[in-house]
Protein backbone atom coordinates (compact mmCIF):
# COMPACT_ATOMS: atom_id res chain seq x y z
CA UNK A 1 0.00 0.00 0.00
CA UNK A 2 2.30 2.82 -1.49
CA UNK A 3 1.48 6.31 -0.56
CA UNK A 4 2.94 9.58 -1.97
CA UNK A 5 5.08 11.55 -0.72
CA UNK A 6 6.08 15.41 -1.76
CA UNK A 7 8.99 17.10 -0.22
CA UNK A 8 9.79 20.72 -0.44
CA UNK A 9 11.81 22.60 -3.05
CA UNK A 10 14.40 24.37 -1.72
CA UNK A 11 17.87 23.75 0.36
CA UNK A 12 16.52 24.57 3.51
CA UNK A 13 15.46 22.28 5.99
CA UNK A 14 12.48 22.98 8.21
CA UNK A 15 14.33 21.32 12.41
CA UNK A 16 12.69 20.14 15.39
CA UNK A 17 13.50 22.63 18.01
CA UNK A 18 15.18 21.54 21.48
CA UNK A 19 11.80 22.17 23.17
CA UNK A 20 13.43 21.49 26.99
CA UNK A 21 16.41 23.95 26.51
CA UNK A 22 15.60 26.61 27.93
CA UNK A 23 14.58 24.87 30.75
CA UNK A 24 17.30 22.27 31.08
CA UNK A 25 19.28 24.21 33.96
CA UNK A 26 16.00 23.97 35.95
CA UNK A 27 15.66 20.35 36.51
CA UNK A 28 13.20 17.63 36.50
CA UNK A 29 10.90 19.72 38.54
CA UNK A 30 9.94 22.24 35.80
CA UNK A 31 7.06 21.70 33.23
CA UNK A 32 7.44 22.93 29.49
CA UNK A 33 4.85 23.23 27.59
CA UNK A 34 4.71 22.35 24.10
CA UNK A 35 2.60 23.33 21.22
CA UNK A 36 2.06 20.80 18.78
CA UNK A 37 0.08 21.30 15.39
CA UNK A 38 -1.14 18.03 13.02
CA UNK A 39 -1.23 20.46 10.07
CA UNK A 40 -3.99 18.55 7.39
CA UNK A 41 -4.75 19.04 3.94
CA UNK A 42 -5.91 17.46 0.87
CA UNK A 43 -3.11 17.35 -2.30
CA UNK A 44 -3.92 15.74 -5.75
CA UNK A 45 -6.91 13.50 -3.74
CA UNK A 46 -4.33 12.29 -1.42
CA UNK A 47 -4.82 12.94 2.48
CA UNK A 48 -1.58 14.62 4.15
CA UNK A 49 0.01 15.89 6.93
CA UNK A 50 3.09 18.27 7.23
CA UNK A 51 6.10 17.20 8.51
CA UNK A 52 9.87 18.39 9.70
CA UNK A 53 13.02 16.92 9.64
CA UNK A 54 14.18 15.50 13.31
CA UNK A 55 17.94 16.18 13.63
CA UNK A 56 20.30 13.67 13.93
CA UNK A 57 18.09 10.74 13.61
CA UNK A 58 16.23 10.30 9.84
CA UNK A 59 12.89 10.49 11.45
CA UNK A 60 10.20 13.11 11.23
CA UNK A 61 7.97 15.27 13.46
CA UNK A 62 4.98 17.28 13.55
CA UNK A 63 5.83 20.77 13.49
CA UNK A 64 6.10 21.65 17.08
CA UNK A 65 7.73 24.26 19.56
CA UNK A 66 8.01 25.50 23.52
CA UNK A 67 5.18 28.00 24.49
CA UNK A 68 6.78 30.94 25.28
CA UNK A 69 4.97 33.42 27.55
CA UNK A 70 7.15 36.56 26.55
CA UNK A 71 6.97 35.72 22.87
CA UNK A 72 2.61 33.96 22.17
CA UNK A 73 0.04 36.00 23.87
CA UNK A 74 -2.22 32.81 23.79
CA UNK A 75 -1.45 28.92 23.23
CA UNK A 76 -3.10 28.85 19.84
CA UNK A 77 -1.27 31.99 18.83
CA UNK A 78 2.03 29.86 19.39
CA UNK A 79 0.77 27.05 17.16
CA UNK A 80 0.43 29.09 14.78
CA UNK A 81 3.93 30.75 15.48
CA UNK A 82 5.49 27.70 15.28
CA UNK A 83 4.07 26.28 12.41
CA UNK A 84 5.04 29.67 10.06
CA UNK A 85 8.31 30.00 11.44
CA UNK A 86 9.24 25.65 10.46
CA UNK A 87 6.76 25.15 7.74
CA UNK A 88 6.18 28.67 6.38
CA UNK A 89 2.57 27.92 6.18
CA UNK A 90 -0.10 30.30 7.43
CA UNK A 91 -2.69 28.94 9.71
CA UNK A 92 -6.00 29.67 9.24
CA UNK A 93 -8.46 26.32 10.73
CA UNK A 94 -7.22 25.43 13.85
CA UNK A 95 -8.93 23.95 17.22
CA UNK A 96 -7.05 22.12 20.50
CA UNK A 97 -7.46 18.68 19.64
CA UNK A 98 -5.94 16.99 22.92
CA UNK A 99 -3.08 17.18 25.61
CA UNK A 100 -0.55 14.81 26.37
CA UNK A 101 2.19 14.16 28.85
CA UNK A 102 5.56 12.48 29.02
CA UNK A 103 8.85 13.22 30.88
CA UNK A 104 11.77 12.99 28.32
CA UNK A 105 13.74 9.65 27.58
CA UNK A 106 16.62 11.17 25.91
CA UNK A 107 18.40 12.89 28.69
CA UNK A 108 18.50 12.87 32.28
CA UNK A 109 17.54 16.23 33.93
CA UNK A 110 15.24 17.38 31.30
CA UNK A 111 11.44 18.71 32.28
CA UNK A 112 8.55 16.90 32.11
CA UNK A 113 6.99 17.83 28.84
CA UNK A 114 2.89 18.61 28.72
CA UNK A 115 2.31 18.67 24.84
CA UNK A 116 -0.59 20.41 24.10
CA UNK A 117 -1.71 19.34 20.46
CA UNK A 118 -4.25 21.37 17.81
CA UNK A 119 -5.87 20.30 14.78
CA UNK A 120 -5.18 22.32 11.54
CA UNK A 121 -6.63 22.65 7.99
CA UNK A 122 -4.96 24.23 5.18
CA UNK A 123 -6.64 24.56 1.78
CA UNK A 124 -4.49 23.75 -1.40
CA UNK A 125 -2.91 27.20 -1.74
CA UNK A 126 -0.61 26.37 1.30
CA UNK A 127 -0.35 22.57 0.18
CA UNK A 128 3.06 22.33 -1.76
CA UNK A 129 6.69 22.44 -2.41
CA UNK A 130 7.25 26.34 -2.28
CA UNK A 131 6.54 25.29 1.60
CA UNK A 132 9.49 24.31 4.24
CA UNK A 133 7.60 21.05 5.22
CA UNK A 134 7.44 17.44 3.77
CA UNK A 135 3.54 16.78 3.20
CA UNK A 136 3.46 13.00 3.79
CA UNK A 137 0.28 10.85 3.11
CA UNK A 138 -1.20 10.15 6.53
CA UNK A 139 -1.74 6.43 5.20
CA UNK A 140 1.97 6.04 4.98
CA UNK A 141 1.50 5.97 8.82
CA UNK A 142 -1.65 4.22 8.81
CA UNK A 143 -2.05 2.03 5.72
CA UNK A 144 -5.08 0.16 7.22
CA UNK A 145 -6.83 3.12 7.19
CA UNK A 146 -6.91 3.02 3.46
CA UNK A 147 -10.20 1.82 2.08
CA UNK A 148 -10.69 3.62 -1.02
CA UNK A 149 -9.45 0.51 -2.99
CA UNK A 150 -11.61 -2.20 -0.42
CA UNK A 151 -10.32 -3.98 2.55
CA UNK A 152 -6.45 -3.52 2.62
CA UNK A 153 -4.03 -6.07 2.37
CA UNK A 154 -1.96 -5.06 5.78
CA UNK A 155 -5.56 -5.85 7.77
CA UNK A 156 -4.47 -9.39 7.30
CA UNK A 157 -1.37 -9.62 8.73
CA UNK A 158 -2.83 -7.43 11.73
CA UNK A 159 -5.52 -9.83 12.77
CA UNK A 160 -2.85 -12.68 12.56
CA UNK A 161 -1.32 -10.89 14.79
CA UNK A 162 -3.87 -9.72 16.84
CA UNK A 163 -5.12 -13.03 17.04
CA UNK A 164 -1.98 -14.07 18.77
CA UNK A 165 -2.16 -11.06 21.12
CA UNK A 166 -5.43 -11.59 22.14
CA UNK A 167 -4.58 -15.65 23.05
CA UNK A 168 -1.67 -14.85 25.80
CA UNK A 169 -2.15 -13.89 29.04
CA UNK A 170 -3.11 -10.21 30.40
CA UNK A 171 -2.23 -8.87 33.06
CA UNK A 172 -4.41 -9.36 36.34
CA UNK A 173 -4.81 -5.88 36.75
CA UNK A 174 -5.76 -4.74 33.63
CA UNK A 175 -8.26 -7.51 33.38
CA UNK A 176 -10.15 -6.54 36.53
CA UNK A 177 -10.54 -2.76 35.16
CA UNK A 178 -11.02 -3.47 31.37
CA UNK A 179 -12.83 -5.24 28.90
CA UNK A 180 -10.59 -8.42 27.67
CA UNK A 181 -8.25 -8.14 24.94
CA UNK A 182 -10.46 -10.25 22.40
CA UNK A 183 -14.09 -7.55 22.77
CA UNK A 184 -11.45 -4.72 22.32
CA UNK A 185 -10.04 -5.83 19.38
CA UNK A 186 -13.53 -6.82 17.93
CA UNK A 187 -15.05 -3.07 18.80
CA UNK A 188 -12.10 -1.53 17.68
CA UNK A 189 -11.34 -3.42 14.28
CA UNK A 190 -15.21 -4.00 13.40
CA UNK A 191 -14.91 -8.05 13.49
CA UNK A 192 -18.45 -9.17 12.37
CA UNK A 193 -20.12 -5.89 13.01
CA UNK A 194 -18.87 -2.78 10.74
CA UNK A 195 -16.16 -0.67 10.68
CA UNK A 196 -16.05 2.75 12.15
CA UNK A 197 -13.66 4.85 10.39
CA UNK A 198 -13.40 6.98 13.27
CA UNK A 199 -12.04 5.09 15.71
CA UNK A 200 -8.45 5.72 14.37
CA UNK A 201 -7.01 6.62 17.63
CA UNK A 202 -8.75 3.67 19.46
CA UNK A 203 -7.07 1.26 16.60
CA UNK A 204 -3.67 2.61 16.88
CA UNK A 205 -3.34 2.68 20.70
CA UNK A 206 -4.55 -1.16 20.87
CA UNK A 207 -1.39 -1.79 18.20
CA UNK A 208 0.98 -0.20 19.80
CA UNK A 209 -0.11 -2.03 22.89
CA UNK A 210 0.17 -5.40 21.21
CA UNK A 211 3.59 -4.41 20.07
CA UNK A 212 2.65 -4.70 16.35
CA UNK A 213 3.42 -0.57 15.70
CA UNK A 214 4.50 2.32 17.51
CA UNK A 215 8.20 4.19 18.19
CA UNK A 216 9.15 1.60 20.94
CA UNK A 217 8.71 -1.71 19.25
CA UNK A 218 11.33 -3.64 18.98
CA UNK A 219 11.01 -6.20 16.07
CA UNK A 220 13.07 -6.38 12.91
CA UNK A 221 10.66 -7.77 10.52
CA UNK A 222 7.43 -6.09 11.79
CA UNK A 223 5.68 -3.92 10.72
CA UNK A 224 6.79 -1.24 12.55
CA UNK A 225 9.75 -1.22 11.05
CA UNK A 226 7.86 -0.85 7.61
CA UNK A 227 6.39 2.38 8.65
CA UNK A 228 8.03 5.76 8.94
CA UNK A 229 8.29 7.32 12.47
CA UNK A 230 6.68 10.19 13.54
CA UNK A 231 8.61 10.82 16.78
CA UNK A 232 9.72 13.70 18.35
CA UNK A 233 13.35 13.56 20.75
CA UNK A 234 11.09 15.64 23.88
CA UNK A 235 7.79 14.41 23.27
CA UNK A 236 8.08 11.04 21.85
CA UNK A 237 5.33 9.39 19.43
CA UNK A 238 3.86 11.65 17.74
CA UNK A 239 1.54 9.25 15.79
CA UNK A 240 -1.25 9.11 18.43
CA UNK A 241 -1.60 13.38 17.84
CA UNK A 242 -2.19 12.56 14.36
CA UNK A 243 -4.50 9.33 14.66
CA UNK A 244 -6.34 11.35 16.76
CA UNK A 245 -6.47 14.62 14.49
CA UNK A 246 -7.52 12.20 11.78
CA UNK A 247 -10.19 10.60 13.70
CA UNK A 248 -11.54 13.96 15.00
CA UNK A 249 -11.34 15.50 11.49
CA UNK A 250 -13.41 12.42 10.38
CA UNK A 251 -16.06 12.84 12.70
CA UNK A 252 -16.39 16.81 12.25
CA UNK A 253 -17.00 16.56 8.48
CA UNK A 254 -20.26 14.88 8.97
CA UNK A 255 -22.03 17.25 11.61
CA UNK A 256 -19.97 20.42 10.44
CA UNK A 257 -18.66 22.17 6.36
CA UNK A 258 -15.08 22.02 7.52
CA UNK A 259 -14.47 19.86 4.55
CA UNK A 260 -14.42 23.31 2.63
CA UNK A 261 -11.52 24.46 4.27
CA UNK A 262 -9.31 21.46 2.64
CA UNK A 263 -11.01 22.83 -0.74
CA UNK A 264 -10.34 25.35 -3.74
CA UNK A 265 -12.64 28.32 -3.61
CA UNK A 266 -14.21 26.24 -6.75
CA UNK A 267 -14.31 23.02 -7.18
CA UNK A 268 -16.70 19.80 -9.28
CA UNK A 269 -18.54 17.29 -7.20
CA UNK A 270 -16.18 14.98 -8.39
CA UNK A 271 -13.10 16.88 -6.74
CA UNK A 272 -15.06 17.58 -3.68
CA UNK A 273 -16.10 13.37 -3.52
CA UNK A 274 -12.52 12.59 -3.76
CA UNK A 275 -11.90 14.55 -0.71
CA UNK A 276 -14.37 13.11 1.63
CA UNK A 277 -13.16 9.68 0.37
CA UNK A 278 -9.15 10.77 0.79
CA UNK A 279 -10.50 11.93 4.35
CA UNK A 280 -12.81 9.11 5.34
CA UNK A 281 -11.02 6.14 3.86
CA UNK A 282 -13.61 4.83 1.59
CA UNK A 283 -14.91 4.57 -2.10
CA UNK A 284 -18.63 6.30 -2.06
CA UNK A 285 -21.08 5.82 -4.66
CA UNK A 286 -21.13 8.61 -6.95
CA UNK A 287 -24.95 9.65 -7.03
CA UNK A 288 -25.70 9.13 -3.54
CA UNK A 289 -23.25 11.76 -2.80
CA UNK A 290 -23.95 13.69 -4.95
CA UNK A 291 -27.49 13.84 -3.80
CA UNK A 292 -26.08 14.05 -0.27
CA UNK A 293 -24.46 17.58 -0.89
CA UNK A 294 -26.56 19.18 -2.89
CA UNK A 295 -30.09 17.41 -0.65
CA UNK A 296 -28.38 19.28 2.43
CA UNK A 297 -27.51 22.59 0.75
CA UNK A 298 -23.92 22.56 1.17
CA UNK A 299 -22.91 23.84 -2.38
CA UNK A 300 -24.33 25.67 -5.16
CA UNK A 301 -23.03 25.98 -8.74
CA UNK A 302 -20.85 28.94 -9.90
CA UNK A 303 -22.33 28.71 -13.84
CA UNK A 304 -18.57 28.01 -14.99
CA UNK A 305 -17.13 24.91 -16.49
CA UNK A 306 -14.20 22.77 -16.12
CA UNK A 307 -12.53 21.48 -19.66
CA UNK A 308 -11.63 17.66 -19.06
CA UNK A 309 -10.04 16.14 -21.18
CA UNK A 310 -12.50 13.35 -22.81
CA UNK A 311 -15.28 13.96 -21.04
CA UNK A 312 -17.90 16.53 -20.96
CA UNK A 313 -17.25 19.49 -19.06
CA UNK A 314 -17.74 19.76 -15.19
CA UNK A 315 -19.69 22.36 -13.48
CA UNK A 316 -18.39 24.21 -10.73
CA UNK A 317 -19.36 24.38 -7.67
CA UNK A 318 -18.98 26.98 -4.61
CA UNK A 319 -19.43 26.12 -0.67
CA UNK A 320 -22.78 27.65 0.37
CA UNK A 321 -21.84 29.65 3.55
CA UNK A 322 -25.82 30.44 4.42
CA UNK A 323 -25.99 26.72 5.36
CA UNK A 324 -24.50 27.34 8.67
CA UNK A 325 -27.61 29.56 9.41
CA UNK A 326 -30.02 27.02 7.80
CA UNK A 327 -29.38 24.10 10.13
CA UNK A 328 -27.54 22.89 13.30
CA UNK A 329 -24.94 20.35 11.76
CA UNK A 330 -24.53 21.33 8.22
CA UNK A 331 -22.11 18.66 7.40
CA UNK A 332 -21.69 15.50 5.50
CA UNK A 333 -24.06 13.56 7.31
CA UNK A 334 -22.27 9.93 6.49
CA UNK A 335 -22.79 7.33 9.49
CA UNK A 336 -19.64 5.91 11.02
CA UNK A 337 -19.34 2.39 9.19
CA UNK A 338 -21.76 3.28 6.54
CA UNK A 339 -20.01 3.65 2.95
Amino acid sequence: MSSPMRHKGGALKARTPPLAAPYAAAGADVVAVALTGAVLAVQAAEPVVAVIAVERTGDESLPCGTFLPGEHRTLEGGVRSWVHAQTGVELGFLEQLCTLSSRSRTEIGLPHVVSVSYLALVGPGQCNDRTRATWRSWYSFFPWEDWRSGRPDCLNEIEQRLEAWTAEPGPQDAARLMPDRRQRVRIAFGAGTSWDEEKVAERYELLCEAGIVGATTEDPTGMAQRLPRLVHPAIGDQSLVLARAIGELRRAIKCRPIVFELMHEEFTLFELQKSVEAILGPHLHKQNFRRLVEGCGLVEPTGGLRLRTGGRPAQLYRFRRDVVYEHASPGVRLKPGRM
